[in-house]
C-alpha cells in the first residue's frame, strides 16, 4: 500500500474521502494513475479504486489507457471552460501569496449561469473541513461570493439566472427573491467585500468574498476562509481580497492575453 504525502491526514468520513480524490484533479486534461491518487490522497489503492469506480458513472472522472481524467462534471471545456481555464492560470500565484499570508483556504469561482463553479482552491491540509473541490458548483444565491457576484448584475439579470431556484423549496436554502434583492441591494451599496460570519456555525462557514470582471466581462470572486478561530479577523484580510482581485482583473486585461487552444 502506497504512503500518504508528507504532512497529509487521511480522511475518515466519505464525504471527506470523495472530496479529496476530486482535489487532486487540479489540472484539466492531466491523467492520474491509481497510484498517484493514492499516494496523493493517503487513502489505500483499494478504497481509492472503489470510489473511483462509484464517481466515474457520474461523469466526476473517466477512466482511460493512462489513468484517471476529470470528468465532464468537473471541468467544463466548452468556451466557458476556456475563460476558466484562462482566469485560473492568471490567478494561481497571486492567490498562492494570498493563501501564504493570510494562513486562510483561498477559494476562486466564476459565475456561470446561476451557478458559482469552483475554479480553484488553495490551503493546507485544514482545507479539507471545507467540502468543497474544483469543478464544483453551488447556486450562486447560496454563498456570499455567489451574491457578490449577483450584486454585480442588473435586477432582471439576476432574476433570469435565479428565480427558478429560489423558488424552488429544495434549492432556496431560505432565501426568497424579495430577501436576495435587498441583500445585494446591501452588498452594492457597500461597495467593498461581502464578509459572512459563521455565528453558531463551525469557523470555516465564515468568509471575505469579492467580485471582479474578467474575459469577456463575465464575472469571477474571491474568498478567503477560516479554518482555525486563531486566523486573523476577516475586516483586518478584507483589504487583501480587494487588492488580489484587483491584480488579477488588471493581469486579464493585459493587451495580448489570448486563450491557449
Amino acid at each position: 500500500m502506497s504512503q500518504p504525502m508528507s504532512g497529509t491526514t487521511v480522511p475518515v468520513s466519505m464525504l471527506e474521502r470523495i472530496t479529496t480524490i476530486l482535489d487532486v484533479f487540479d489540472r484539466p486534461g492531466a491523467a492520474l494513475t491509481l497510484e498517484e491518487i493514492s499516494r496523493r490522497t493517503g487513502l489505500p489503492r483499494s478504497t481509492a479504486h472503489r470510489i473511483l469506480g462509484q464517481l466515474a458513472p457520474l461523469g466526476w472522472v473517466r477512466q482511460t489507457m493512462d489513468g484517471y481524467l476529470a470528468g465532464d462534471r468537473i471541468v467544463d471545456r466548452g468556451g466557458d471552460g476556456r475563460v476558466h481555464d484562462l482566469v485560473r492560470s492568471v490567478a494561481a500565484e497571486t492567490l498562492r501569496r494570498l493563501h501564504l499570508h493570510t494562513g486562510m483556504v483561498v477559494h476562486l469561482a466564476a459565475l456561470d449561469g446561476g451557478d458559482e463553479v469552483f475554479l480553484d482552491k488553495i490551503g493546507d491540509a485544514g482545507a479539507r473541513v471545507l467540502p468543497t473541490f474544483v469543478g464544483a458548483r453551488l447556486s450562486a444565491h447560496q454563498t456570499p461570493a455567489g451574491r457578490a457576484m449577483l450584486a454585480a448584475l442588473d435586477d432582471p439579470q439576476v432574476d433570469a439566472l435565479v428565480t427558478d431556484r429560489v423558488e424552488d423549496s429544495t434549492s432556496s436554502w431560505g432565501w426568497s427573491m424579495s430577501r436576495l434583492h435587498a441583500d445585494l441591494t446591501r452588498i452594492r451599496s457597500t461597495n467593498g467585500p461581502v464578509i459572512d460570519r459563521s455565528e453558531d456555525r463551525p469557523v470555516w462557514f465564515s468568509s471575505v468574498s469579492t467580485a471582479f470582471r474578467t474575459v469577456g466581462g463575465s464575472m469571477a470572486s474571491i474568498s478567503l476562509c477560516p479554518t482555525s478561530e486563531q486566523a486573523p479577523p476577516l475586516e483586518r484580510v478584507a483589504p487583501l481580497v480587494l487588492r488580489t482581485a484587483r491584480m488579477v482583473s488588471q493581469a486579464l486585461a493585459q493587451p495580448g492575453r489570448v486563450f491557449s487552444h
